[in-house]
């Protein structure tokens, strides 16, 4: 099992590099390491190796929004079936899929930058939007918005707490 002795080590020896790659990896929701180890731990470097907070979260961000995009244009273009099929083959998905259709349904553009910030739902999102046909620029900018915060605030958290491991 991989901890965050691990990943400090990994991206410390790989930068930027292991950063983007993990994000854009989560973000088009596959299993890895989830952004709650990832993004502290890149706070933690930011403070003991002295990283660039500002590029480290404009990576994470950038890398975020290229997983999102992916996952929204094969939401656009084959959505339902896709998502009836996940549905089949992990029966616990559909609750988390249906909650985030009803968050767009409920709440339009504001339900995307919502999601953004509730686990699991975060990375279902972009699947959901494209299946929805929702406008590539406002899913584009509702996104950027609430991954931008999530990310600040779990790299700010490993920065902050960073003390506790060294």
């Amino acid at each position: 099992m991989i901890n965050i002795n691990d990943i400090l080590s990994y991206m410390d020896k790989y930068g930027y590099f292991f950063l983007a790659g993990i994000v854009f990896l989560e973000y088009l929701n596959l299993p890895g390491l989830p952004a709650g180890i990832i993004m502290p731990a890149a706070g933690i470097l930011i403070k003991s190796r002295g990283l660039n907070f500002p590029f480290t979260l404009i990576t994470s961000v950038i890398a975020g929004l290229l997983g999102s995009w992916c996952l929204y244009a094969i939401g656009y273009y084959c959505g339902n079936p896709i998502i009836d099929k996940i549905e089949n083959k992990f029966p616990k998905m559909k609750k988390p899929i249906d909650k985030t259709f009803k968050y767009i349904e409920k709440y339009g553009d504001l339900g995307i930058f919502l999601s953004r910030l509730i686990p699991v739902a975060r990375t279902l999102i972009s699947i959901v939007v494209g299946t929805f046909k929702v406008n590539f620029f406002k899913f584009s900018l509702y996104s950027t918005i609430g991954i931008t915060i999530w990310n600040f605030a779990f790299i700010y958290a490993g920065y902050a707490f960073s003390h506790l491991f060294f």
